[in-house]
């Protein structure tokens, strides 16, 4: 802070202190926190305990570059809205922003606070208004916190009410900025999981289903030996020969292709949904003209967690509603209202939907319908991308007669 007005400096000091005290107290509980949503609910409980004039907060994070209020109880301040100009100036400015009216005394004095008037802050209730930013940047973005608090009927700002919510705002943003910490460690524990374990199916696939080809190739070369001069039935053991053998290499194709996939699959990061989405659409309707996908791109404007190989999940639901259908194929996309955390990207087409028994192992590896050419492969792929981001995907019946995919990601 810079130069300060000592105007009450005895008592406006101590009140100061006192207040610090309390602040470390009530620290030391949310870094104990496991969810951000909780750090916000018992700062929301503290404020007018600790903070003297007993003012409405609200605290917004600071996340990839945007601001989303968490919990607030300032009127006119709602829980995934934007928080406004105020908080925007503080974050923007990474300075203490206060609002108030030419009534209002402010006996603190500060290089490090600027003060608005109503007019420019977009208030109009009369209230006055301190918004207290903590910012930290790293190769994701910014993160941290705003900790936005209201005073009605405040005459005279003093140190006493300033210092404290930027104190407090610290604390908050470390709490906020510490659990995503935690949890993209967990996405990345989660992901290195996820590969190591599709690594050892994979091989697996290779002793099994490989094993079980080559036994039938030695099997029929051995009987083509014993009655090559018999014309007809030994072309038709070479053809066998011949079949089986595209088929294992086929395999090791794919499972070596499955597995160098995986492999090189980066970490989740912030993207954006919308333009990913729009060149699949694009890519996949000039390669299938039996389908036709509807969507309103302006509903995917989310940033969401997720790899370099995500386009290829959308890719390969929206092929499959192509090639597994004999006729015309709509697809609708879908994003539903989102939580404070994550989205759900819904694809849903028209076709003949699911084979009967194949729901529960549709994401299986391998696992396919009895009328399928495919490797049975592309949806336990995908799964395995979703999962390695820390979302999730499931299938049900649309209302339309046919498949009804679901995509869960974490917001950005």
């Amino acid at each position: 802070m810079g130069q300060e007005d000592t105007a009450g400096r005895p008592d406006t000091e101590e009140k100061t202190i006192k207040t610090a005290g309390q602040i470390v107290k009530y620290s030391r509980e949310i870094y104990n926190l496991d969810s951000v949503e909780e750090v916000a609910m018992i700062t929301l409980e503290a404020v007018p305990h600790v903070i003297e004039g007993y003012p409405s907060p609200a605290v917004v994070e600071i996340r990839g570059d945007g601001l989303r209020v968490l919990e607030s109880m300032i009127a006119g301040v709602d829980t995934g809205d934007d928080p406004g100009v105020l908080t925007e100036r503080a974050y923007e400015d990474e300075q203490l922003m206060l609002c108030a009216g030419e009534d209002v005394e402010v006996a603190y004095d500060s290089e490090a606070m600027t003060r608005l008037t109503p007019a420019e802050a977009g208030s109009h209730d009369g209230s006055v208004t301190l918004a207290a930013p903590t910012v930290y940047s790293d190769e994701v973005g910014d993160s941290g916190a705003v900790l936005l608090v209201q005073w009605d009927g405040l005459e005279t700002v003093q140190k006493h009410h300033v210092k404290p919510v930027d104190y407090l705002a610290e604390h908050v943003a470390t709490a906020i900025v510490n659990i995503r910490s935690r949890e993209r460690l967990e996405r990345a524990r989660n992901d290195l999981a996820k590969r190591k374990e599709m690594i050892e199916v994979y091989e697996r696939l290779l002793r099994h289903d490989l094993g079980n080809d080559l036994q039938v190739i030695t099997g029929f070369s051995d009987a083509l030996v014993d009655i090559l001069d018999e014309g007809d039935q030994a072309q038709e053991y070479a053809d066998k020969i011949f079949s089986t053998s595209n088929s294992a290499a086929e395999l090791i194709d794919t499972v070596g292709e499955t597995v160098r996939t995986i492999r090189e699959q980066g970490q989740a990061e912030p993207r954006e949904i919308r333009p990913i989405l729009t060149e699949v659409v694009d890519d996949v309707e000039t390669k299938y003209g039996s389908l036709s996908v509807e969507y309103d791109s302006d509903a995917f404007e989310y940033r969401a967690y997720a790899g370099d190989l995500i386009d290829s999940v959308f890719t390969n639901i929206l092929s499959n509603a192509a090639v597994h259908n004999t006729g015309p194929v709509t697809v609708r996309l879908y994003a539903e209202e989102p939580t404070p955390d994550t989205v759900v990207i819904g694809i849903a087409d028209d076709g003949t939907g699911i084979a009967t028994g194949m729901v529960e192992d549709i994401f299986e590896m391998g696992k396919k319908g009895p009328d399928s050419d495919g490797t049975g492969f592309g949806l336990g792929l995908a799964k395995t991308l979703v999962e390695s981001y820390g979302g999730s995907i499931t299938v049900t019946e649309s209302d339309r007669g046919g498949a009804d995919f679901r995509i869960t990601l974490d917001l950005a």
